[in-house]
């Protein structure tokens, strides 16, 4: 008599796993000004790109998306037109937005996938309920099917693993692109929260000004934050970085090129960073005698693409006398919190914010 296959075999376990996995598309996004990452379910991070999308001009067809898109910013002809949808972590042009997020939708799923993915998103804390539909209505119309909100600096705080379900006081500080978020956290909630317009934006405009003044070279905004990123620098005893720009001659109009190094360019983030403290202190003034002994004890945990600038950390240590610890990739920590969140989704909805 031939035996039936028992229920239980490993052949119908794994055919389950495969089905499970091929039907499942949900998704994480961090929705950043300068960049947008995607974590897609049982994958992890699968895209980061610019936030950055290029348009016919006349009929506005999309052209471009992401870094191709970028490296067309500030080169195109009139028939092109560049665009940066996000501006300071909100959405600025809702079009475009949702145009961007579909194409980098199509990019990270499954095109057989038979189930629409639901998405968790991370925002700024203080956005609007205007700002919160925009991006609701955005992902909607990209073609997800459910939409859950998650404030940056709590998807921070996840990504980094710090014990926010804890009696223990969190602080953490997010330097993204448009905004520093500054939150302090305990018990899976939020006890204090604010951010600011000034971030990893503000540094690169500091630097295209102070370039312009004390060098009198005129350079675009994606050369700042290139010259940030590689000799961008806040350790006055660093070893020497030096590097070649590239620009327009303020008082003669001609294209010229000149080395740049750290100790010139330092000055430069003194007005962006003298914000950041101010928020900082404003934070820290707002917390109990009890919560000022665990973030002490514990630091402050930096994450977002700013963080990333030389010496950032021990600056900021210095200007407030607390600790300050940078995630091992402050770049992808927010992703990887909101991408915590969608797979643990029963167990850490309460960390979303009402849609």
């Amino acid at each position: 008599m031939l035996k039936l296959p028992e229920k239980n075999s490993i052949f119908q376990t794994q055919l389950w796993k495969r089905l499970s996995a091929f039907m499942s598309a949900d998704i994480a996004v961090d929705l950043g000004t300068a960049n947008t990452l995607v974590y897609v379910k049982g994958e992890g991070v699968v895209l980061n790109e610019p936030s950055v999308v290029a348009l016919d001009a006349e009929t506005g067809e999309l052209l471009a998306v992401g870094l191709a898109a970028k490296q067309m910013f500030g080169k195109t002809s009139r028939a092109v037109r560049c665009v940066r949808p996000i501006k300071d972590g909100v959405i600025a042009d809702f079009g475009v937005t949702t145009e961007m997020i579909r194409y980098m939708l199509r990019m990270v799923r499954n095109r057989w996938s038979l189930v629409r993915p639901r998405a968790v998103i991370g925002v700024p804390s203080d956005i609007t309920q205007v700002e919160k539909r925009a991006v609701l209505d955005a992902a909607l119309s990209s073609g997800v099917r459910q939409v859950f909100l998650v404030e940056e600096s709590m998807a921070a705080a996840v990504g980094s693993g710090l014990p926010i379900e804890q009696p223990i006081g969190s602080m953490v500080v997010d330097i993204g692109g448009g905004t520093t978020e500054i939150a302090i956290l305990s018990l899976g909630g939020t006890m204090y929260s604010h951010a600011i317009r000034v971030a990893g934006d503000e540094m690169d405009e500091a630097i295209q000004r102070y370039v312009k003044q004390r060098c009198g070279l005129e350079i675009s905004i994606f050369e700042a934050e290139r010259i940030k990123i590689t000799i961008g620098s806040l350790l006055s005893h660093s070893p020497p970085l030096t590097m070649k720009t590239f620009g327009r001659d303020v008082s003669t109009g001609m294209p010229r090129s000149m080395d740049l190094n750290n100790e010139i360019l330092r000055p430069a983030f003194q007005e962006p960073l003298c914000a950041i403290v101010g928020a900082i202190y404003t934070a820290l003034e707002n917390i109990s005698p009890e919560v000022a002994q665990d973030i002490l004890a514990n630091g402050v945990h930096l994450a977002g693409g700013g963080a990333l600038i030389r010496g950032l950390a021990e600056k900021l240590t210095e200007k407030t006398g607390i600790r300050f610890i940078r995630d091992s990739d402050p770049l992808t920590c927010v992703v990887r919190g909101v991408g915590r969140v969608i797979e643990n989704l029963d167990k850490l909805k309460n960390v979303c914010v009402a849609a």
